[in-house]
């Protein structure tokens, strides 16, 4: 799963035998988010994908033995200064501006007393307490470069997205990522020890746009909860508990609401289908679960408003972010999850939607590719052209045993993306940080 070589390798064989140590995997990791909670409701704001990364591997690596301290921002009042997330997983709130009304674009002038928290923390442990420093989004990566060479520690960092690459393919409307977060990032690709990146495409970005060290980039697939995202009881009973049609057309879209996800685009697509199909609009169900976030939030109403000129707000049904145990309901619910997303690092909502025994319509975009199997485990589609998803979406209407067989390939096609394997392969990059930093000491 990971993929990295050390730089010991150039080395001469004789300086490589006097710097050999042994090898040893950290003990306690300072886990670093600064723009999002792991404790916050993935779907909307700026909660998603990287929460849940975040909450999984956090918990896996404290099953096999690596302590984890998450330092997130406290945006409301009041909170503990402390939360035990899971055994061996520890969430520290940091007092950094205001509580409410920063949007993520505030944050970077509030990272000074981010820091500031974390160091304090910090201080009230004796030296070597935090082994290795794990960063999540660029935000967080600049705390985690300062902390790091603060403790003598590695640092890992994980972009998760990259504003070179979301620049490279905005959707209509969206907001360019500004030229900081290009310079932050490019700092921290230079700063880190080790690199984490979902796929070999994001690896290989990495060294494209950001001129990364190939030898110190790892490729670590994200895992899915296999004990949570099932086939359950199947799709009948979860429209039953749901209150949806048994026999409906469900192409459904769930995760953040904002121009990047482009759920336009499925909407425009089933507006089209009903254009030339109008009698599928007795028996089609379009459900929209998530909340608005990012660049969506200056126009929270809009989707709907879209809905309404297009059409057809009579099948669309917009439901509030849920949490896991409902959500893996409503995948199961689902004909097909649409995810026609302009850039996704990996897409982790289409891995659980598999894991729950249903097929993906998805753009052939960022991580996708790796996350769905095209033609056997659902649908990759070039380009946002909401012709091309509605007539993706007229073959599960004419064939409703495709969601069936496509389904079933789906749920053992997810199968390789446990986040126990994530895990194992994260804390073997983590050893090779360590050993990296060990041998430069030396």
């Amino acid at each position: 799963m990971s993929q990295y070589v050390s730089r010991l390798g150039r080395r001469s064989p004789a300086t490589t035998s006097r710097l050999r140590l042994p090898h040893r995997r950290p003990r306690r990791v300072a886990m670093l988010s600064v723009h999002t909670s792991p404790l916050h409701q993935p779907g909307t704001g700026d909660a998603g994908g990287m929460n849940v990364y975040i909450v999984e591997l956090a918990q896996r690596l404290a099953a096999i033995n690596i302590e984890v301290e998450i330092f997130t921002r406290a945006t409301t009042g009041g909170l503990p200064p402390t939360v035990d997330l899971a055994p061996g997983v520890l969430v520290r709130h940091v007092d950094a501006g205001p509580y409410e009304g920063l949007n993520k674009e505030d944050l970077p002038a509030q990272l000074c007393a981010f820091t500031h928290g974390v160091m304090q923390a910090w201080a009230g442990h004796r030296p070597g307490y935090y082994d290795l420093v794990h960063s999540h989004y660029w935000l967080s990566g600049h705390v985690g470069w300062l902390a790091a060479q603060r403790w003598g520690a590695p640092l890992v960092h994980a972009m998760h997205t990259m504003a070179k690459v979301k620049n490279a393919n905005l959707a209509d409307g969206d907001t360019p990522e500004p030229a900081a977060r290009v310079i932050g990032e490019t700092q921290i690709v230079e700063a880190a020890d080790r690199l984490i990146a979902n796929t070999a495409e994001e690896a290989a970005e990495l060294v494209h746009h950001y001129h990364a060290d190939p030898t110190k980039v790892a490729v670590v697939h994200p895992g899915v909860n296999l004990d949570r995202f099932t086939p359950g009881d199947g799709r009948a009973a979860a429209r039953a508990r749901l209150g949806l049609p048994p026999d409906a057309l469900i192409p459904l879209f769930a995760g953040r609401i904002q121009p990047l996800k482009a759920p336009d685009i499925l909407l425009k697509a089933v507006a089209e289908l009903l254009d030339a199909r109008p009698e599928l609009r007795t028996r089609i169900v379009v459900p929209i679960v998530g909340g608005p976030s990012g660049s969506g939030l200056a126009k929270p109403e809009g989707l709907q408003k879209l809905a309404a000129r297009l059409g057809i707000a009579d099948v669309v049904r917009f439901r509030p972010p849920v949490g896991q145990a409902q959500l893996a309901d409503w995948f199961r619910a689902a004909s097909v999850l649409v995810v026609p997303s302009y850039s996704e690092s990996f897409g982790l909502v289409a891995i659980e939607a598999q894991a729950a025994g249903t097929p993906i319509l998805a753009a052939s975009v960022g991580g996708l590719p790796v996350a769905v199997r095209d033609g056997e485990t659902g649908f990759l589609v070039d380009g946002h052209d909401p012709a091309r998803y509605a007539r993706v979406l007229e073959r599960f209407a004419d064939a409703p045993e495709l969601a069936t067989r496509m389904g079933h390939a789906a749920a053992g096609h997810a199968q390789r993306f446990g986040w126990d394997t994530a895990a194992a392969a994260t804390a073997d990059v983590y050893t090779a940080a360590v050993q990296h930093v060990r041998s430069h000491h030396v």
